[in-house]
């Protein structure tokens, strides 16, 4: 029998014991399988069949006798153009089904996705019809999805209006003392189900990364945070907020019932066949709850260095510094300014069958094959300087901390730098010099400090210029005194800023790029942080040595035409 505490997914557990039952495979076959599928990224069957353990065909037969259901031939020619409109593009693709029989009772939909029990209740009421589940090939489905829903995706504005126009939802009823079962019908009426449908999708197609919704007085407000900016969507009815917000906690399986005190949730999600992880946040205001989902979509995040933006030179020094065996290496710059993925891309590279590598994060944002993470539960007592206690007693190489938040985590952290280990963590400071001195803020003594820190990475997210609508220009006097530069070494150069179009929604911007600024540890830094020098003087000692701050970085930039200089000065300092 496989080891019970690898933790895989309940289609991967399920297909394991069908063909063991059935004598087509042993525990170590299949553990050679899932072993092959983690470190190459392939599905668990795509592995089976490349091992000739089972044809697909074969396979999808046998899940469907498992489920008491059918394995059927998929061909769009067959399929009823009438029967596709049963649902919209958007469903088709969030849980990869096509309808391809409907009576008056029953939509017969056909999915290669059949385990999720829970689809088939959520389809009851999206499509508002019992539905009955056959089990079709992967590339049939993909097929019929690109004849019958090729990519426009609902409009929010429409379903709005069309909620507004059936009146479905109870329009005048009072929803703030009702009962859960009350609640729970509120948030499962199919008008409200599409809506939270359509609205995750759209996010997820405009890239955005958080979702909030935030009830007022009079006005139910929903925006999308979008290249770090926030954008309003058309506001629907202030009616909505309590089913809209009760149905986005069933999702994420919360309370319900509770609205005194914040919640915490996760909702898993599959759009045009990518997983997609949400984690949803409460928090009981005034006039209702406000829930903001961030949204992790993998399929859009390179966990690269090389990807990063970085110049070569400094993705040369911190392979050096995270090469080495011990030590504390430190991403440091504001929340969403990207130093979880610049972490899990340095600590990707170091995944090896040599090392062991243990993380411990708040929460675990994505998953990395062959390495052991650890999600912070504060409530039973799993705190970073908890975990961190227990790793020391697991044999670990290298060992990634989500933050270090407070003096008992960094004291852990210097421990294991000192005793052999390769510490990689998080800080919240301006600059990488202001590292030093938050450090010595959390009661850090400087000669530890100096002894263990080898590297500090300061990070910011800027905008990119729309490359649509982008314009040159002359920069004026302010901006170059901001930059440190005079017209005789700008030398003709123009500096460049979008004027706004419908690409970029009329902000002049899309897309975002990194600027960083690496403080490599030296005999002269470690001198000055033994004699608490202020960090001002720590940085001039830096660049001294040839360090790049975070403006110069974003200078480049700028003459390179990626930025604009106002974006870079709004969030660099001199």
């Amino acid at each position: 029998m496989y080891d019970e505490s690898i933790e895989i997914s309940p289609e991967v557990s399920m297909i394991w014991q069908m063909l063991k039952k059935r004598k087509l495979a042993t525990d170590d076959q299949l553990e050679e399988v899932l072993e092959e599928s983690r470190n190459t990224g392939q599905d668990f069957e795509e592995v089976l069949y490349n091992y000739q353990i089972i044809e697909e065909d074969q396979l999808l037969q046998m899940v469907a006798e498992e489920l008491n259901t059918q394995f059927v031939e998929l061909h769009v020619s067959a399929i009823d153009k009438n029967v596709s409109k049963a649902i919209t593009g958007d469903t088709a693709r969030t849980y990869s089904i096509v309808p391809i029989m409907e009576d008056d009772f029953t939509l017969t939909l056909a999915t290669d996705k059949p385990f999720d029990t829970k689809v088939i209740d959520e389809l009851h009421f999206v499509v508002d019809k019992e539905c009955r589940i056959v089990v079709a090939r992967p590339r049939d489905i993909i097929e019929a999805m690109e004849a019958f829903y090729p990519e426009s995706g609902d409009n929010v504005t429409d379903v709005i209006n069309e909620l507004v126009e059936e009146h479905k939802v109870g329009q005048g009823k009072d929803l703030s003392k009702a009962t859960d079962a009350e609640l729970l019908a509120a948030a499962n009426d199919t008008p409200i189900v599409k809506f939270v449908n359509v609205i995750l999708q759209q996010a997820i197609r405009d890239k955005a990364s958080d979702i909030h919704f935030e009830p007022f007085a009079d006005e139910f407000r929903i925006r999308y945070r979008i290249d770090g900016d926030l954008y309003e969507m058309t506001p629907p009815p202030k009616h909505l907020a309590i089913p809209v917000i009760s149905r986005i906690k069933v999702m994420s399986n919360m309370n319900i019932s509770e609205r005194r005190i914040p919640q915490d949730g996760r909702i898993e999600l599959r759009i045009n066949r990518n997983p997609i992880d949400i984690r949803v946040s409460t928090l009981p205001t005034r006039y209702g709850e406000s829930v903001v989902l961030r949204i992790l979509d993998r399929s859009v995040v390179n966990l690269d260095l090389d990807a990063l933006g970085m110049s070569k030179e400094t993705v040369s020094d911190i392979r050096h510094l995270i090469a080495r065996p011990n030590g504390i290496f430190l991403v440091t710059g504001p929340t969403g300014s990207g130093k979880t993925t610049t972490l899990y891309s340095g600590i990707k590279e170091l995944n090896t069958v040599e090392d062991k590598l243990l993380t411990v994060e708040d929460p675990v944002e994505y998953d990395i094959e062959g390495i052991m993470q650890v999600p912070v539960h504060e409530a039973v007592g799993m705190t970073f300087a908890n975990a961190l206690r227990a790793f020391l007693r697991q044999d670990p190489d290298r060992i990634m901390v989500g933050e270090i938040r407070d003096k008992e985590t960094a004291d852990i952290a210097v421990q294991a730098a000192l005793t052999g280990h390769l510490v990689l963590s998080t800080l919240h400071t301006n600059d990488s010099a202001g590292a030093v001195t938050r450090l010595i803020d959390m009661g850090i003594e400087p000669f530890l400090i100096s002894s263990t820190v080898i590297g500090v990475l300061a990070q910011r997210l800027i905008r990119r210029c729309c490359p649509n609508c982008k314009q040159p220009y002359d920069p004026n006097d302010e901006e170059l005194e901001a930059f440190g530069i005079t017209r005789e070494q700008l030398a003709g150069r123009k500096f460049y800023q979008g004027q706004g179009c419908d690409f970029c929604n009329g902000s002049g911007f899309k897309k975002r790029v990194g600027i960083f600024e690496l403080l490599k540890s030296s005999p002269e830094i470690q001198s000055m942080i033994n004699r608490r020098c202020p960090t001002q003087e720590i940085k001039a000692q830096a660049m001294a040595q040839g360090m790049t701050t975070l403006r110069q970085d974003g200078l480049m930039h700028v003459f390179n035409g990626v930025t604009s200089a106002r974006e870079v000065i709004q969030f660099t300092f001199a």
